[in-house]
């Protein structure tokens, strides 16, 4: 068995939306039509949406007729900041959180260097892609999602 490191659902979906949101260019997208593409919750999509647009990756019109499309270009999108955002409640291990931690060998353990090490590592390397480098083949990602693409210019 492969060892993995697991991202939560949100940043997943998080991932996901803006993958979408990239594909369909500056047409405004909705969250029903995120969910359908995707199959899954529109309330789980609804807070992923309502985090993006805090952080400023996407801007939302409200009202009839509104949704939602990326802020910036896909080359302006750094993964690593975007997943280190959406992952920041979430610790890899409990010492990683001083203030919740009951570890008793906390101040001795050489494991927590090792594991943020690794972390860092992690975040390092999604911090070399772009939103753009998930796209590098969108003709077929519109067709698994059953959407027209509409690239963003810039």
């Amino acid at each position: 068995m492969v060892p993995t490191v697991r991202l939560t659902a949100f940043t997943d979906y998080c991932l996901r939306v803006m993958m979408y949101s990239a594909l369909a260019g500056e047409r405004l997208v909705t969250i029903g039509e995120i969910a359908h593409a995707y199959d899954i919750s529109a309330s789980h999509l609804t807070k992923v949406v309502h985090f993006l647009g805090q952080q400023g990756y996407l801007t939302t019109v409200r009202g009839k007729g509104g949704g939602m499309r990326l802020t910036h270009a896909p080359q302006q999108v750094n993964l690593g900041q975007l997943v280190r955002a959406a992952e920041a409640d979430n610790v890899l291990v409990e010492c990683f959180d001083a203030q919740h931690s009951h570890c008793r060998i906390a101040a001795c353990c050489r494991l927590y260097r090792v594991l943020h090490a690794a972390q860092e590592a992690f975040y390092g390397e999604l911090s070399q892609h772009t939103l753009a480098d998930l796209l590098v083949q969108p003709a077929g990602l519109g067709r698994a999602l059953g959407i027209e693409i509409h690239p963003v210019s810039g």
